[in-house]
């Protein structure tokens, strides 16, 4: 009786040491498929990073690309990149107007004529000069022309009458007259023969010389002053660049 319950108690303890090394070796395998699930996910991990990293990459290369490229493509981009080019441009152009102040008209670009504007029952006589800017481009005038005039007793230069033009732009095309005023000769005598009128423009040393359009001759003065006169830019015609 003693051995069969002996036998019986070894086999007990066998089939309990078996089932508990079927456990273990469950949980080892668990432990290893568990194991196996970890390094899986793991390794999407890994290619989530990879990816990652080649997404700022291709960040990087955009913006290489954007600093090589020119700068209204730059200007392109945001609007503060664009306002900010706007400044620029207006902050460039408000230099560039400022540096391309119109110029004053030159002899040479002027068309100068001039006609007898004496009209009846005047006192004296008068001559109307037209300055025409053909020169391409807007001018700038203001104050005075030279006036001259050639006479058989030598040169006889106009004295200024009236206040300075202020500057003005005489557009391309456009006109502007002054006015000179002479005495008339009604004395009977030969006078002083005009044969001709010299124009120099404000500013310039470049004379035009002209035919004279108003009377043959003036009268013999004392010599107290010249009796020729000439008015500031805009004093006759329309009394201002047409």
């Amino acid at each position: 009786m003693r051995s069969n319950t002996t036998v019986r108690g070894n086999r007990r303890r066998t089939l309990r040491l078996a089932a508990a090394a079927l456990t273990v070796a469950a949980g080892f395998s668990l432990t290893a498929c568990n194991g196996d699930d970890v390094t899986g996910q793991g390794e999407p991990s890994a290619a989530s990073s990879a990816s990652s990293s080649g997404g700022a990459s291709d960040n990087g290369g955009s913006n290489s690309g954007g600093s090589g490229s020119d700068g209204s493509e730059q200007g392109g981009g945001k609007d503060s990149a664009g306002k900010s080019s706007g400044g620029q441009g207006t902050a460039a152009g408000s230099g560039s107007e400022q540096g391309g102040e119109v110029g004053k008209c030159r002899t040479d670009d002027l068309d100068i004529s001039a006609s007898d504007s004496t009209i009846d029952g005047d006192a004296e006589g008068s001559v109307a000069v037209e300055m025409k800017n053909g020169g391409g481009r807007d001018c700038a005038l203001s104050g005075f022309a030279g006036v001259d005039l050639t006479t058989s007793e030598g040169p006889l230069s106009a004295k200024r009458a009236g206040q300075p033009a202020e500057r003005m732009i005489l557009k391309d095309g456009k006109s502007v007259f002054f006015n000179i005023s002479y005495p008339m000769n009604d004395s009977g005598g030969s006078g002083v023969r005009v044969t001709g009128l010299v124009v120099t423009p404000p500013g310039e040393t470049k004379s035009f010389s002209l035919e004279w359009p108003g009377g043959s001759t003036l009268p013999v003065t004392d010599g107290a002053g010249s009796p020729v006169s000439v008015g500031p830019i805009g004093s006759a015609g329309q009394g201002g660049a047409s």
